[in-house]
């Protein structure tokens, strides 16, 4: 692949152009502080939330900045999920095919995250062969 067409496919990507604020700010208009904390376990979506004090922690935490980036394009934009060899880049970067175009966001609850990662935990339990500690 050459660089001009991963520069063109990297411009399908909902995230290109798009500055952390105005993101964050969607994802809160959208979802608000409680389920964006439920669903990402962040100190900053917990601890008195703003805006502001969130983008100054993203900005300076990688890998929590590519979970909320993730949020953004597969909950918010509900894009196709990304390859092994996809999922390897930061999100800024993946490539997106020409025309393919955003979903509605996912409706989310407190509820339905908590029953979501409570199947995840046990699914993963179940292929480690991990049975819980009795005491």
């Amino acid at each position: 692949m050459t660089e001009q067409e991963r520069i063109e496919l990297q411009q399908n990507n909902p995230l290109h152009g798009l500055k952390m604020e105005d993101m964050l700010q969607q994802l809160v208009d959208h979802y608000g502080w409680e389920i964006l904390d439920t669903a990402m376990r962040l100190n900053c979506f917990n601890t008195k939330p703003s805006i502001t004090s969130s983008v100054k922690y993203l900005k300076k935490t990688d890998w929590a900045r590519e979970k909320v980036e993730n949020f953004y394009l597969y909950r918010f934009k509900r894009m196709p999920k990304a390859t092994e060899a996809e999922f390897e880049l930061p999100p800024r970067a993946r490539p997106f095919p020409h025309g393919l175009e955003p979903r509605e966001p996912m409706e989310l609850t407190v509820d339905s995250i908590l029953l979501s990662q409570a199947k995840a935990a046990s699914a993963h339990k179940a292929r480690t062969g991990r049975r819980p500690s009795r005491r």
